[in-house]
């Protein structure tokens, strides 16, 4: 079935499977038709550097000419790029980036945004059964297009935004992980005349030397080698596929997409800020002592339209998605993180120490259980319903805006379902290990019982 590359916030699914030359024509005409129904008059697109994305280029182009809205190519950039090109002189009306993200080499999807709002949740789900139902429709390749250099905008924009870090004489590695984030960090290093190591730079499709995803532990271990054994090197950045998530590391502490939300809400005065369901107790806590805090959703989608809904000026995952609209346009932008975070550093803010002075909170990286996409929302709500129901003991609190956050006090559980992958999310936190350890124990002794109940 088509539909389930529709997914929350984007689609994304198999090359030469579910995105293939006739679903991909189909998508880029429904989607430029939509868009001229929305008023639009023209339509940027760029893309990162998976291997088959000149050819999803070429049947999404086809099918957008088709619908008759005018093409501007972005060519091979970050998907933060394609989002600034909607704010950048006021240019262009939407944005598709052709993406696959994190996502293993033979993924590839879109990321689509139309005026300023992102096309997800059921409106996405609904133009899935749409592309289902034209697979039909005859679109011939049609690559016309006019190429715009959303690159240089950038460059100059962040030059001028961070000019106090020109010449800044501090030792720091950069990661690209062979995605998009090179075509940008080079010339930006060279405009602002900082002197990073910079690894894996050349955009490579294949991505020869790790998997594009610097949550996971494993494609961190070049970047942690190259602090170990360059000891004037003092922190680290490592950026997925498509730059929209960044991550920092020190030879001692990765610093997670929280810890980081708090250490850039020091550095704005009165700030509003949103962490989604994931975030650490600690985000909560401690940013109400200076300023308001909500909890949300997670997912970019999400989190962009809440940030809008609550006039937030920060916003973070767990994963790196840092979203600023404090001084910025209030999208998840990798690359303008790691210039925060430099900032912080420009400023004197020690980053680790902050984080270490921080209550000793015990939590569990993000545990992911394999299920089907069809059963994942059952389970989840039959998990909700047996909480509430008193099957699990000393529950002070059940928080549903995104699965089921259980609050016991001296620490908290979450259990949701992936919008973008076969799998359930849990992670666990308290204030001792054998807190934690029980937590976890407990809830998914308690979700096991479930399962088995509806097998």
């Amino acid at each position: 079935m088509l539909s389930v590359i529709f997914r929350e916030y984007d689609i994304r699914g198999l090359y030469g499977k579910e995105l293939n030359e006739k679903s991909v024509k189909v998508i880029g005409f429904l989607l430029g038709l939509k868009m001229l129904e929305r008023k639009c008059k023209n339509v940027s697109v760029g893309y990162d550097a998976r291997y088959s994305n000149e050819e999803f280029f070429s049947y999404l182009v086809s099918g957008l000419n088709k619908a008759g809205i005018k093409v501007y190519k972005l060519g091979l950039v970050p998907t933060p790029l394609g989002y600034f090109s909607l704010y950048e002189g006021l240019k262009f009306d939407a944005n598709i980036m052709i993406t696959g993200s994190h996502n293993p080499k033979d993924y590839n999807g879109f990321k689509i945004t139309i005026g300023k709002e992102s096309f997800f949740g059921a409106e996405l789900k609904a133009f899935g059964k749409e592309v289902e139902a034209h697979l039909d429709e005859e679109i011939p390749t049609n690559e016309s297009c006019e190429e715009y250099d959303i690159l240089s905008l950038y460059i100059n924009f962040m030059s001028e935004q961070f000019k106090h870090l020109k010449g800044f004489e501090y030792n720091f590695a950069i990661d690209c992980a062979n995605g998009a984030s090179g075509v940008v960090i080079e010339p930006l290093i060279k405009a602002l005349n900082l002197k990073p190591k910079v690894l894996f730079a050349e955009p490579n499709g294949q991505f020869p030397n790790h998997a594009p995803d610097p949550t996971e532990k494993e494609n961190l271990q070049a970047v942690q080698e190259l602090l170990r054994e360059d000891q004037s090197l003092n922190i680290a950045f490592a950026f997925d596929g498509d730059a929209d998530r960044m991550v920092a590391l020190s030879r001692t502490h990765i610093f997670c997409g929280d810890e980081l939300c708090y250490l850039f809400a020091k550095n704005i005065p009165n700030p509003r800020v949103l962490g989604e369901v994931k975030c650490s107790k600690n985000l909560f806590d401690e940013v109400g002592k200076f300023g308001e805090i909500f909890m949300g959703k997670t997912g970019h989608s999400n989190i962009k339209k809440m940030m809008k809904e609550q006039n937030i000026d920060l916003a973070a995952e767990v994963s790196g998605h840092i979203f600023f609209k404090h001084r910025y346009f209030g999208y998840d932008d990798g690359i303008y993180a790691f210039l925060r975070t430099l900032e912080l550093i420009h400023k004197g803010f020690d980053l680790e120490g902050m984080i270490t002075s921080l209550p000793k909170l015990y939590t569990s990286d993000e545990l992911k259980i394999a299920v089907s996409e069809e059963e994942k929302f059952v389970l989840v709500d039959a998990f909700k319903k047996a909480v509430e129901k008193g099957e699990l003991e000393g529950v002070k609190g059940l928080c549903e805006i995104d699965g089921a956050r259980i609050d016991f006090g001296y620490g908290w559980a979450l259990l949701r379902a992936s919008n973008t992958s076969p799998y359930l999310i849990t992670r666990f936190e308290a204030t001792s290990l054998e807190q934690a350890k029980d937590i976890q124990s407990r809830v998914l002794a308690l979700f096991e019982k479930i399962k088995a109940n509806l097998a």
